[in-house]
């Protein structure tokens, strides 16, 4: 095994053993050796775009985790066989064989989200929840990640522009956003300039001219703030190191755009980073005062990120002075270690510890909006939008009663607060004092705000704090608690109007109950059972004016415009059904116990195989066949004459068959997506879905290819559980 490696990548697998000696803890060197000819074998002959082995690819993962995000051994292994259970013959029962099942289980967890696209669409959300599913499990999944596509990025020339442009739009909205979740401040930082490179290449070429430019100036002006301030600091005893630093292209890039400023109206180009070298917080506080006494502060810029760190655990003291010639720098303060964790974010807690277990307590709270994300999202839907929230929303920090701190999205009200604290808190809501004072329940929350929740029983959730609130939880607890008080109410009504009609001895359609309730501002069937329910309507009234319709209201046409619709579209389906399927097969089914005789399919009534079928003899001599309950056939005495004959459906049927499906229901915001994604999950063709709305319900047809009437069946059983559909039935002419 060893001979059939060249001498250049042994000379890898020592520099990946040297920067492990140098960087981590504690390892096992033969499970990294293991690991790298596991990887050599799996990946040999194999190629990248650029041209060079494959092979190198894993190599340089493990060397950028080893350089930017050192973890443990466990993750160099796993690093270097990222791609072996996806690219090879390799299988997660051999890595567990060969290295044991904590390097296979991350491994696995990298397969399962290498395939997340660009497309942040409902039909992605499944993707992103892998995603998160593989980082509750094992964290070392998604940083390893990181470092698989700080790699590709930093390597994309050699791809076609297409795809070069996917990728990069991909690390700007995920990739850095979930690494600055993480606390990685110096990976979200490449991400963001690597993606503006092929994003925006001209000006990233601009920006980096114009930054090249300055970049000797820049270095001299701070040069004569540093030795100073280093000078001054190191005589009142504190070991510090200043660093200048400059603004990020991405960050200028976004300046100018959401600004609409040129490059030369950026003035906060300077920055100046202090780091003590101390464990005492309050150290950070005094260089702060005395910095600030030769270089005057500007306050609003202010912000205390040491008391109160921001959501990913970083910590630093915020702050912009006047330089020399009155120029604005940007400072921070920071201890060592504080440093080390704005740049490594969670990566930091393995060079404080020996080992890290899987529940850690600081892990965890890097993990737990991912966990409440996965545990709240009742849809993917909600659960997308959920992601995208807690990615991109700015904070604010308040306060419960007993001071205790709770972080916040940008915006949020007491009713989001509210819920923050606990589901029955939120739902019994009724008002809240803020810092002592009563406000609405729509007032716009600020950092440092002392919250009381004031509560009542009787209480309910109401439709119009989905307008108000702004964080995923509050808006999921909400719509759950509405919906279940709708469909009680609902049921409920239901049942009073079914004991009404019963005495009457007369058939009722939904139709008819919306005809004769819209004067009540009904629109729907659910809207009239909900209305009969809360007594906001008189059933008794309703009841007459339905047994016997004024004289002077025009007679409904809903049923006579429901059947024109339905036959309209039956006659294109079966226009459609000759062209696709000129000529049925013979041995689709039996006819009378023979074979070989000609046949075909009803077109009103399209039996598909499964149906209870029978076949009826026209005057050419062809087989008709129907389906048992067609209106068609189901006359006694036709049913007893010879021109019927029994036809039973032949075991090897592998042809689509043509069938409708008629769908009624309340006719609400976003009900035809809700539709087409139960579809678009089935294993169908669709040949054409129609929808037409009146009075607030809406009749549908949908004309699909199935091969059985127990596929059509589970569709149909799936289309009924989404809210809001009241019917869903066979189309029958």
């Amino acid at each position: 095994m060893l001979a059939q490696i060249e001498k250049n990548h042994y000379n890898k697998l020592n520099e990946i053993l040297r920067l492990s000696r140098r960087n981590l803890k504690n390892f096992d060197e033969s499970l990294i050796q293991r690991a790298f000819f596991m990887c050599y074998r799996a990946h040999e002959g194999e190629k990248r775009a650029s041209g060079e082995p494959f092979f190198y690819h894993p190599v340089e993962v493990a060397t950028i985790l080893l350089n930017e995000l050192p973890l443990d051994g466990v993750s160099v292994a796993a690093a270097l066989l990222h791609d072996v259970i996806e690219d090879s013959g390799y299988t997660y029962e051999d890595i567990v064989a060969e290295l044991g099942v904590e390097v296979a289980d991350i491994v696995e967890g990298l397969t399962k989200i290498s395939g997340i696209m660009i497309n942040r669409e409902t039909t992605q959300a499944e993707g992103f929840r892998k995603m998160l599913l593989s980082m509750v499990k094992d964290i070392r999944v998604i940083l390893i990640k990181f470092c698989d596509r700080l790699h590709n990025m930093r390597t994309l020339e050699s791809l076609p522009e297409h795809r070069r442009l996917k990728i990069a739009l991909e690390t700007r909205d995920i990739y850095a956003p979930l690494a600055h979740r993480f606390g990685l401040g110096k990976m979200k930082v490449e991400f963001e300039n690597l993606a503006l490179k092929y994003i925006d290449p001209e000006m990233y070429e601009f920006l980096q001219q114009k930054v090249r430019l300055s970049r000797g100036e820049r270095i001299n002006y701070l040069n004569k703030m540093i030795d100073p301030i280093t000078a001054d600091l190191e005589k009142q005893g504190f070991k510090v190191e200043v660093q200048g630093r400059a603004k990020h292209l991405f960050s200028i890039y976004n300046k100018m755009r959401n600004k609409n400023k040129d490059f030369e109206d950026i003035h906060d180009l300077y920055g100046l980073r202090v780091i003590v070298d101390t464990e005492r917080i309050a150290d950070c506080f005094a260089v702060y005062g005395f910095i600030t006494q030769k270089y005057p502060p500007i306050p609003q810029h202010f912000k205390d990120y040491i008391s109160i760190p921001k959501h990913n655990g970083y910590q630093s003291l915020h702050s912009a002075i006047i330089g020399p010639k009155g120029n604005m720098i940007e400072l921070q303060i920071r201890t060592k270690r504080m440093h080390e964790f704005a740049e490594l974010g969670v990566a930091a807690h393995w060079r404080y510890k020996e080992k890290i277990s899987r529940d850690d307590a600081h892990i965890d709270s890097f993990l737990r909006w991912a966990r409440e994300l996965i545990k709240d999202a009742d849809s993917a839907a909600a659960f997308m939008e959920g992601f995208k929230l807690n990615l991109y929303h700015d904070e604010i920090y308040v306060f419960t009663p007993k001071g205790d701190m709770k972080t916040m999205p940008a915006g949020a009200t007491p009713i989001d607060f509210a819920y923050a604290i606990h589901t029955e808190i939120g739902n019994g809501c009724i008002g809240a004092k803020v810092n002592g004072k009563i406000v609405r329940l729509n007032a716009e929350l600020k950092s440092g705000d002392r919250l009381e929740i004031i509560t009542s029983k009787n209480q309910k959730p109401k439709a119009d704090w989905l307008k108000i609130v702004v964080t995923q939880r509050a808006k999921l607890k909400i719509r759950s608690a509405i919906n279940e008080e709708r469909r009680l109410q609902i049921e409920k009504g239901r049942g009073i109007w079914e004991k009404m009609v019963s005495g009457t001895k007369k058939l009722f359609t939904d139709s008819d109950i919306v005809t004769q309730a819209k004067r009540y501002g009904i629109k729907t069937p659910s809207d009239f059972f909900s209305a009969l329910a809360t007594q906001q309507i008189n059933g008794e009234e309703v009841m007459e004016r339905v047994t016997n319709p004024r004289k002077d209201e025009p007679a409904s046409k809903t049923v006579a415009d429901e059947a024109r619709q339905v036959e309209d579209y039956l006659q294109i389906a079966r226009h459609d059904q000759e062209l696709d399927r000129p000529a049925a097969k013979k041995d689709e089914v039996t006819i009378a116990g023979m074979s070989n005789i000609a046949y075909s399919y009803a077109k009103c009534c399209q039996p598909v195989p499964g149906d209870d079928v029978l076949g009826f003899v026209t005057s050419e001599g062809v087989v008709k066949i129907h389906r048992k309950n067609c209106v068609n056939v189901s006359n006694e005495n036709l049913l007893k004459s010879e021109r019927v004959v029994s036809v039973s459906w032949n075991r090897k049927v592998e042809t689509d068959f043509l069938a409708g499906i008629r769908i009624v229901g309340e006719d609400r915001l976003g009900i035809s997506n809700q539709l087409t994604t139960v579809i678009s999950k089935f294993d169908t063709n669709i040949r054409s879905i129609s929808l037409h709305a009146r009075d607030g319900m809406f009749v549908g047809t949908l004309m699909i290819y199935v091969r059985n009437a127990e596929k059509l069946n589970t569709l149909m059983d799936k289309l009924k559980k989404v809210q809001g559909i009241f019917t869903v039935e066979r189309l029958i002419s």
